[in-house]
């Protein structure tokens, strides 16, 4: 492999890196999302409803990542939202897409099991 065929997979790896952070956003902890939830914040539940029905966070309401887009009228702009999902990877792009639509308080918790830690 040559050098400037390298520098082209570095840097392509680089760009991945930044749009991901981009994408996701910064993560919250369990603890900064019971915070926000507890004082008034909507929490959401990015997964399937299948998922959502085998067990979640009381008092998340279900809306699929898939479904965000169109269903983000169900969620108030005047509020903070917090979304999550199985690893965090649905959150994030939900929350991108949130944000893309005017939300301008949108937390992503990453994945369920943060909740409790």
């Amino acid at each position: 492999m040559s050098m400037e065929t390298l520098g082209i997979l570095v840097g392509l790896f680089v760009v991945m890196l930044v749009l991901k952070k981009v994408m996701t956003g910064k993560t919250i902890s369990g603890a900064e999302a019971r915070s926000l939830v507890e004082s008034g914040a909507v929490l959401v539940d990015v997964r399937t409803p299948e998922e959502f029905s085998s067990g979640h966070i009381k008092g998340a309401k279900n809306i699929p990542a898939s479904e965000i887009d169109q269903r983000a009228s169900e969620l108030p702009k005047d509020k903070p939202v917090v979304v999550y999902c199985r690893s965090g990877a649905r959150s994030g792009r939900a929350r991108s897409i949130l944000v893309s639509k005017g939300y301008q308080d949108v937390h992503n918790l990453g994945p369920m099991g943060a909740w409790s830690s």
